[in-house]
């Protein structure tokens, strides 16, 4: 995938878009992406998983984006698979800001906006709705390796099964985006400016998603933002084992990063190391 192969696309499926400027954006995982001019963007799948959710996506988010308080990626055009590009691929809009993972929230009143994003967001799907599956902890914390690399792993295993013995959610299934971490969100003067990358959008327990207190906003600012969101004590339970989960994660595609293995992100472990000190 490349320019030339964008350029030919649009001109044949959409011609009165063809002649903006395009230019590749650097990053993405199941998705590889183009801006297209000033206000929208081109998102095509690098893999066999990503057409599902880019339909997906097509489906649900012009209502979601219609109500939420933050600029998402609404669709504009689903672009159907052809001889050249054997994948459905999606148009949407652009979110100016700068990607948290080269810009991190620095406001603690960016836990105001966080919260009240989230309170849009999670509410009661209609029944149709697709289920998440990034909403049931899974049944091991994993990243050994991780774990013994930043020292805390008696602390880390203790917040995880605090976490996996919490009471399951029994409430409706709620909207979800499913994949809240710094490369997700975009950032404009320390705080919140939107949120991108839709791919895991579904319906379940919000505690997936309220990780990202600690996995996004700066130190201090997790009370603030409970305090605007209310949820139970054993919702909070569930989110913490979500942000020591994302965490890890974080970190252990730094590590990759400097082995120079593909796909790793150097910048991505000082992010992960914080926010696990955010949470211990």
């Amino acid at each position: 995938m490349d320019d030339e192969l964008v350029r030919t696309l649009l001109k044949e499926q959409h011609p009165d878009l063809a002649d903006l400027e395009l230019k590749e954006v650097v990053g993405g995982w199941g998705n590889q992406m183009w801006r297209l001019g000033e206000d929208l963007a081109v998102r095509m799948p690098r893999d066999h998983g990503s057409p599902a959710s880019l339909r997906k996506e097509h489906q649900w988010m012009p209502e979601l984006a219609a109500r939420l308080p933050l600029p998402v990626p609404a669709p504009v055009r689903l672009c159907e698979p052809s001889d050249r590009f054997p994948n459905p691929w999606l148009i949407t809009t652009w979110v100016h800001g700068t990607p948290a993972e080269h810009a991190p929230v620095t406001d603690p009143a960016a836990a105001d906006v966080l919260a009240d994003f989230l309170l849009a967001l999670h509410v009661e799907a209609p029944t149709d709705a697709p289920a998440s599956d990034r909403c049931d902890l899974p049944p091991g914390l994993g990243f050994p390796e991780v774990q013994e690399y930043v020292g805390r792993r008696d602390e880390l295993r203790a917040v995880w099964e605090d976490a996996a013995t919490a009471p399951a959610w029994d409430g409706p299934r709620l909207w979800l985006h499913g994949d809240l971490h710094p490369a997700n969100v975009v950032v404009a003067d320390g705080t919140l400016a939107g949120v991108v990358d839709f791919e895991e959008i579904g319906t379940g327990d919000p505690a997936t998603d309220l990780a990202a207190a600690w996995i996004l906003l700066p130190d201090g600012a997790a009370d603030r933002f409970f305090e605007r969101y209310p949820a139970d004590e054993a919702t909070v339970r569930r989110a913490r084992g979500w942000a020591v989960m994302r965490a890890l994660f974080l970190i252990a595609m730094g590590i990759n990063g400097e082995k120079g293995i593909p796909g790793g992100k150097t910048h991505w472990g000082p992010a992960g190391r914080a926010a696990l000190a955010r949470l211990l």
